[in-house]
């Protein structure tokens, strides 16, 4: 039996999992020479875990897995990766790919008007159009020393962006220091982010460097950086221009070498209009800005990431539930408000009342009582059965 299938005309790699060596050489053999990067794989966990790494357009599925059912794995693979296009064959059978008409080489061009499935950053998981956006928009800021500003709502991942740059970075084995700006008193936070000798206040019994220069070498993160009060907004300012931290209590000025991300879910131009943040400290964050959506902008993550969230909170199990149709309806037609943090709570306690049983199903799934209005994302939609909390 001889199965055809076409490679898409865009930037990946090829996959191959089977415990059969002749299997695998068949199908190497059988793609054109191109530069296609091909990894192969004994075995569906494996294949699962290199599907994780993300960059994969095609994988080719023996039936005869040695460990897994291929046809459960192709389910699960379409749900959590539906970017990578699957071929099931059979080695007993002498299967081998053939390749007919295939599109011009891919190029990077392809890969720029985000049509194409991009390597999630570390710890990040989607392939909807706006997160491959930004996923690349990261990954080329990542390398150089630019200020960058993560904008989006509470709960949609905006420090994971940031230490997914940091790690990308040639800084990346240097500290990566984070700062709540919302999380520390106005009083305490000049002292926090730049230091003191001893004795330069009362109570200040031995000298403290501060977080910027505890992130000398690597990047300093500064999260819900709208909160900071105008008068510290000068001194960061003075900062980011000189690269000098000048600790309270001293005349001496230390030259330090830090990357500023920052972080806001506020509408920072609005703020400049309304005269609570310095423009002139704006414009110097927002240097190059990435924006995460919220999760009901990328309705096509909502099930990779249950999926993700169920297979991590369950791994100490061995084995993670799966989520029955009526489940993932459920989660599908929820407006998410608290975004991604939200659905990983939502998983969470799914997982709780399962109760061990092999399936999530949508009686175990709740929101929280000030969400549970939220469900259905439009008149015209049948409200999935939910209860609060």
């Amino acid at each position: 039996m001889t199965t055809t299938a076409v490679i898409p005309s865009t930037l990946g790699g090829v996959l191959v999992a089977s415990p059969s060596i002749w299997f695998r050489e068949q199908v190497r053999r059988s793609l054109p020479q191109r530069r296609w990067p091909v990894q192969e794989v004994q075995g569906g966990a494996d294949a699962l875990a290199e599907l994780e790494n993300g960059g994969w357009q095609v994988l080719f599925l023996d039936r005869r897995l040695p460990d897994l059912d291929a046809e459960e794995l192709v389910s699960t693979i379409r749900v959590r990766f539906p970017g990578t296009e699957v071929v099931l064959l059979d080695s007993d059978n002498g299967a081998t790919p053939l390749w007919p008409a295939l599109p011009p080489s891919p190029s990077l061009s392809q890969a720029e008007d985000g049509r194409t499935n991009v390597a999630p950053l570390p710890g990040m998981v989607g392939q909807s159009p706006t997160m491959r956006s930004l996923y690349r928009k990261a990954r080329l800021v990542a390398p150089r020393d630019t200020t960058v500003l993560i904008l989006g709502s509470t709960g949609t991942g905006k420090e994971l962006v940031a230490r997914a740059v940091h790690a990308l970075s040639p800084r990346s084995h240097r500290p990566c220091v984070v700062v709540n700006c919302a999380a520390i008193p106005e009083t305490l936070l000049e002292s926090e982010l730049f230091g003191y000798v001893r004795g330069a206040f009362t109570g200040a019994a031995q000298s403290y460097m501060g977080k910027i220069s505890a992130a000398q070498g690597g990047t300093l993160f500064l999260d819900e950086v709208g909160e900071l009060p105008l008068g510290l907004q000068a001194k960061l300012l003075r900062f980011l221009e000189q690269k000098e931290v000048q600790r309270l209590g001293s005349s001496e000025t230390v030259r330090v070498d830090v990357r500023i991300v920052a972080a806001t879910n506020a509408n920072l131009g609005q703020r400049v209009e309304q005269g609570e943040f310095r423009d002139d400290l704006y414009y110097r964050l927002s240097a190059f800005p990435l924006e995460l959506p919220a999760l009901a902008a990328r309705q096509e993550d909502i099930l990779p990431l249950a999926e993700h969230f169920l297979k991590t909170l369950a791994a100490s199990d061995g084995v993670a539930p799966r989520l029955s149709p009526e489940a993932m309806r459920l989660l599908e037609v929820h407006a998410w408000p608290g975004n991604v943090r939200e659905l990983q709570q939502a998983v969470e306690r799914a997982l709780i009342l399962a109760d061990g049983s092999g399936w999530i199903e949508a009686e175990h799934i709740c929101f929280g009582p000030r969400f549970a209005s939220n469900l259905g994302r439009s008149t015209q939609e049948p409200m999935a059965e939910a209860k609060p909390c």
